[in-house]
């Protein structure tokens, strides 16, 4: 899992900008190194998230993103009554799931992204209150959200971690290193 992001070749915008949203994605992936699927599902604090619960959703909004910039409609559709389902895992999920469904929405967002013919290319956003409406956006747009969206669940993965166990960031990191064998 990427934990620096390499300066990008000359004129690679989207080598630069998958890389830092892998980058975040290890983030929260690392937060779960080692866990029990008791442990991840946990919520041990006075937030409704969990560490499988973040995994779910970034996975979930990151698919749904890249459907929408495609023109599909999202695999899951979501809205007030049912919102709050893409934070905890349903019956028959599991971490080891939400991870593997997780990385191949990132397979096909790498794969969206680097055969778009212009980072400049626009899709229209969805339908709501917290978006101006008949607006449109770019897919360079739709990289810096998915960036900012799992960095923040990534600093929400760190605190829930800390929380559960005591690992930091550092600790972790080491833990995955010493997994790979490095």
């Amino acid at each position: 899992m990427v934990t620096h992001v390499r300066a990008e070749a000359q004129g690679d915008e989207r080598g630069a900008l998958l890389s830092f949203l892998a980058e975040q994605r290890g983030g929260i992936r690392r937060a779960v190194l080692g866990l029990t699927e008791e442990q991840a599902a946990s919520r041990p604090s006075a937030s409704e998230l969990s560490l499988a619960g973040l995994v779910k959703h970034v996975a979930e909004t990151e698919q749904g993103w890249v459907a929408r910039a495609k023109g599909e409609p999202p695999a899951v559709k979501r809205d007030e009554s049912n919102w709050h389902e893409c934070f905890r895992l349903a019956e028959g999920e599991t971490l080891a799931s939400q991870l593997a469904y997780w990385e191949q929405v990132a397979a096909e967002t790498e794969e969206f992204i680097r055969s778009a013919p212009s980072l400049d290319d626009t899709f229209p956003l969805p339908d709501a209150p917290w978006f101006p409406p008949d607006e449109s956006v770019s897919l360079r747009w739709l990289c810096l959200h998915l960036i900012r969206e799992t960095a923040r669940h990534a600093g929400h993965a760190d605190i829930i971690r800390e929380s559960l166990d005591g690992k930091t960031a550092f600790e972790l990191v080491a833990l995955e290193k010493a997994a790979d064998g490095q």
